[in-house]
């Protein structure tokens, strides 16, 4: 009796499965075929969900699972109430867990039945509605603060190949943001490791943030459909704070390459022929529906900041030159900087942000940053006489410049605390003013008497002071040693 009602619930679409390929299932309807996008359900207790893609000719459609097809055989019942893909929304999903399905995964206790749940299908927001005015996000770490602005309502682009601390940077983005904003963070891990997920849970409950932050993860062990649909979940759950709560969200995605690489295991599958580099020829419709929907309205502000994994660390790859497109800023992660132990590892002189102009961020501001910019880019072009020559055949303008740069550069690391329990230094979060002013002073040589490693992984230029006077305390005869090599 109980199986019979729970087929009775569905019975709006009915067909039989005639094909499975891995993740792709071809189903027969004999009347009326269910349209895109609609949720199919089939398996021994309705537990598989299908979601379609193509409707292939008047009584046949494809589409993708979203869960593992094992089990799955010809001839098997499908069943469908015409309904899509919907995740639950509202107050109540703060501090949670959630799987594509909008399930809880936290071992919590489960959420009501009876919560609103939406499509994770929705529409841009139109242009008339979207907010015109450029405003900052500020973050609270040096580096990006002064050099790559972020938008309010924008999207930031972390560009980086593997371990060169992408994840690490976003997890202090949240740690700032909750810490401070009145605004709700919401994480969406996307085929990233399940270790990764489990510690920034655990981290974030620790922190005391969990309450104002919503996750979401589609992990890399599960099927391309899940990990192809939670970024539109995740967007869905973020447009409900915006738009009926005119809340700020901050949205990180870890990440961005991961949608991309899902789209295109989907449409390998699916029978498409492949584009450039082996990628799906859909990939730029693909990735504008989902970016499209990040928007500042009148109501209130999605923020996201996007983790982008680059293959083989080349910038030329298809899915970073598409993802590139829909950003206002793009924070390039470099593994020369990680090996120097300059954290955040940022290549400030390759990344950028369309916020970085006097009308935005004003006058003092982008002039010091463009100073900074100009000091770096004649020290890398010095690094090679250096490696050759020695710093002794520099002419004293050229000397002055190297030793206002490594400064800078040191300057601008950090101690997070998101790594306090490895690196063992208590994390620091700094304001714009107090960033500006001490660049600011460093580019007038107030500090050439201070030992280089004075500079390195502290908040403020206060900071620098107080270290550079313990150091000299420590071993005096050493301070010219360090200035010179």
């Amino acid at each position: 009796m109980e199986s019979a009602s729970k087929h009775n619930k569905y019975s709006l679409y009915r067909g039989k499965i005639i094909s499975v390929r891995g993740s792709v299932v071809d189903v027969w309807f004999e009347d009326n075929l269910p349209p895109i996008y609609t949720l199919l359900h089939t398996g021994q207790n309705n537990e598989i969900a299908i979601e379609v893609l193509t409707q292939l000719e008047a009584h046949r459609i494809r589409g993708i699972a979203l869960n593992p097809t094992q089990g799955l055989a010809r001839g098997m019942l499908v069943e469908s109430d015409g309904k899509q893909l919907t995740v639950p929304v509202g107050k109540n999903i703060m501090g949670r867990m959630f799987d594509v399905f909008g399930n809880t995964i936290d071992l919590e206790v489960p959420l009501s039945t009876e919560m609103e749940r939406r499509s994770i299908h929705q529409s841009p927001p139109l242009l008339q509605k979207r907010s015109t005015k450029s405003e900052v996000f500020l973050t609270g770490i040096k580096a990006i603060d002064v050099l790559i602005p972020l938008e309010r309502g924008g999207k930031a682009g972390l560009f980086g190949g593997a371990g060169v601390g992408k994840t690490v940077l976003l997890t202090e983005m949240i740690h700032n943001m909750v810490g401070h904003n009145k605004g709700v963070s919401m994480f969406c891990g996307i085929g990233e490791r399940s270790r990764e997920g489990h510690e920034l849970y655990h981290d974030m409950k620790e922190a005391g943030v969990l309450d104002n932050m919503v996750m979401l993860f589609g992990q890399m062990n599960e099927p391309p459909g899940a990990r192809f649909r939670v970024g539109h979940a995740a967007l869905t759950m973020a447009e409900y704070f915006r738009d009926d709560e005119h809340r700020d969200v901050l949205l990180l995605i870890d990440n961005i390459f991961r949608f991309i690489q899902a789209g295109m295991e989907v449409s390998g599958l699916m029978g498409q022929m492949p584009s450039r580099l082996g990628y799906q020829p859909t990939l730029e419709t693909e990735l504008s529906k989902l970016e499209e929907r990040i928007a500042n309205t009148e109501a209130g502000a999605i923020t996201s900041i996007q983790a982008v994994y680059v293959p083989a660390d080349d910038l030329t790859d298809p899915a970073a030159v598409h993802t590139f497109s829909h950003l206002s800023a793009s924070i390039v992660l470099s593994r020369k900087k990680a090996s120097e132990g300059l954290y955040p590892a940022i290549d400030l002189l390759q990344s950028n942000s369309k916020m970085a102009t006097p009308g935005i961020i004003g006058q003092r501001h982008y002039e010091l940053a463009q100073e900074i910019r100009q000091t770096l880019a004649q020290y890398e072009e010095l690094k090679d006489i250096i490696a050759m020559l020695g710093m002794e055949q520099l002419s004293v303008d050229d000397r002055n410049v190297v030793n206002r740069a490594r400064r800078l550069e040191r300057f601008l690391t950090q101690p997070f605390f998101t790594t306090e329990k490895f690196s063992g230094i208590k994390g620091k979060e700094v304001s714009l003013e107090d960033t500006l002013n001490g660049c600011e002073r460093i580019l007038l040589d107030e500090f050439k008497d201070l030992p280089e490693r004075a500079f390195y992984m502290v908040g403020t230029i206060d900071d620098a002071i107080k270290k550079g006077h313990t150091i000299s305390k420590e071993k005096p005869e050493k301070e010219t040693e360090i200035q010179t090599n």
